[in-house]
């Protein structure tokens, strides 16, 4: 599970890393939109209160602390789901994936209250009015990983 261990921190690092630097340093909180390569990739501040695209949102302490309740018991399945599954190099990646993600989010959650999103792109004509954080394209790999991977067409070695 060493290779769990080390995605997720690289993604949990990755993602807080970067939600200082646009936040903290470049102040996006404040400015709420700075272009980058535009209108492709832009900063556009947005503080997710919810789940992906704002989904039930409320803002209220107890609905914060149910999703981070709720981050915390799937990424606690999920280990123990590799875990007992073998842990399988790539089952492993998907999942530190996953579990670096959401730990990201929580961490917002529990600093901010909410979830940090700022990446923003659009592309041929049209305006994407969601953003997202490394976090959530991290969830979104880790989930689509741990689908791909998760062999359940394929027969164990023990199977005999």
């Amino acid at each position: 599970m060493r290779i769990a261990i080390g995605v997720a921190a690289t993604v949990l690092v990755a993602d807080q890393a970067s939600k200082w630097a646009v936040v903290d340093v470049m102040g996006l909180d404040q400015r709420l939109f700075i272009p980058v390569f535009d209108p492709f990739l832009n900063f556009a501040m947005a503080w997710n209160t919810g789940i992906n695209f704002g989904l039930f949102s409320s803002g209220s302490g107890a609905a914060r602390a149910v999703l981070v309740a709720l981050a915390l018991a799937i990424c606690a399945w999920v280990w123990v789901w590799v875990r007992r599954d073998g842990a399988r190099k790539w089952m492993q990646v998907a999942a530190g994936f996953l579990i670096g993600g959401a730990l990201g989010n929580v961490i917002d959650r529990l600093r901010w209250g909410a979830v940090a999103d700022f990446i923003n792109m659009s592309c041929c004509g049209l305006q994407n009015p969601y953003s997202f954080n490394i976090a959530d394209i991290a969830v979104f790999a880790g989930a689509f990983g741990l689908i791909l991977f998760s062999g359940r067409g394929e027969k164990h070695k023990d199977a005999g």
